[in-house]
């Protein structure tokens, strides 16, 4: 069964940097990942999970939120199978739960639309402290 096990999450000072990993396993992934969209979603307590960048299978198209352009890079490794988000002058702001997802590429640049993805990791925390 497939499964995205996400690492690198921890606590920094506002203007820090982390670089978080998605590592994808499991049956369709482990055949098949270079086929898929990934995203990062984060979740702040008491708000509603957001989009906050996709990219394409192949890794030739992103999108971002404007919340975090110029600051966070999407990047994918498809022969490990791996999906990275470097973060840069991190802000309180951006402390959250953060997840990745995964959907089987169609058309078009990857969505920010959480109910487009069927596959989810447990998600890492990024805690940005002033």
């Amino acid at each position: 069964q497939g499964r995205l096990v996400e690492s690198g999450g921890g606590s920094v000072q506002a203007g820090g940097s982390l670089r978080l990993a998605c590592a994808a396993g499991g049956y369709p992934f482990s055949e098949y990942f270079s086929r898929y969209c990934m995203a990062w979603f984060r979740q702040s307590a008491g708000k509603e999970r957001e989009g906050v960048v996709s990219i394409s299978a192949g890794g030739e198209s992103t999108r971002y939120a404007d919340s975090v352009k110029g600051r966070f890079t999407i990047s994918r490794d498809n022969a490990k199978n791996t999906l990275y988000l470097q973060m840069h002058s991190l802000d309180p702001t951006d402390t959250a739960m953060y997840y990745c997802a995964a959907v089987r590429c169609g058309p078009g640049i990857p969505s920010l639309v959480e109910a487009v993805y069927p596959y989810w990791g447990q998600g890492t925390q990024v805690t940005v402290s002033s």
